[in-house]
């Protein structure tokens, strides 16, 4: 599950690759208000974001933030490695911050393991391939059985 933090991020970066083409920088208290993050979280979270390249910071009185990279060259794969660390969903199948999970089988027996690590690399490639540039519908098109459980039928 996304943290928190993940969400906001995800959300400020949005709210800022939305703003883009207009060029300037983007008030903190903007991005607050329009996206419903606390103003001292979205601090923290666009400081973090600024040390990692991805956000620009103007100090003055016509200061705020801006994307550093052009919103197409910003994936949405890399925001969540940057704010959670990996994008399993199991300590045991990430591939940068992998650990043995606490009271489980070994990991060549377990086939929970192996469902999740088909699962990270699903949705590492899905995630890796959407930037913020892309369009994204508020809600996806649902035609009745989800390709993933017609995949696992077969």
């Amino acid at each position: 599950m996304l943290s928190q933090k993940t969400r906001y991020t995800i959300r400020a970066l949005q709210h800022l690759s939305d703003r883009y083409k207009q060029g300037g920088p983007v008030r903190l208290d903007e991005i607050a208000a329009a996206q419903n993050i606390p103003r001292k979280f979205l601090t923290v979270i666009l400081s973090e974001l600024v040390r990692e390249g991805i956000v620009i910071s103007h100090r003055g009185r016509a200061g705020g933030y801006e994307l550093a990279l052009p919103p197409v060259d910003i994936r949405y794969g890399d925001i969540i490695r940057i704010t959670r660390g990996s994008l399993a969903l199991v300590p045991c199948a990430s591939r940068n911050a992998h650990e043995t999970c606490a009271n489980c089988l070994p990991e060549v027996e377990c086939r929970l393991r192996g469902l999740m690590l088909l699962l990270r690399d699903e949705m590492a490639q899905m995630l890796d391939r959407m930037t913020l540039a892309d369009p994204i519908a508020l809600e996806p098109p649902f035609d009745g059985e989800p390709e993933a459980s017609a995949a696992i039928a077969e």
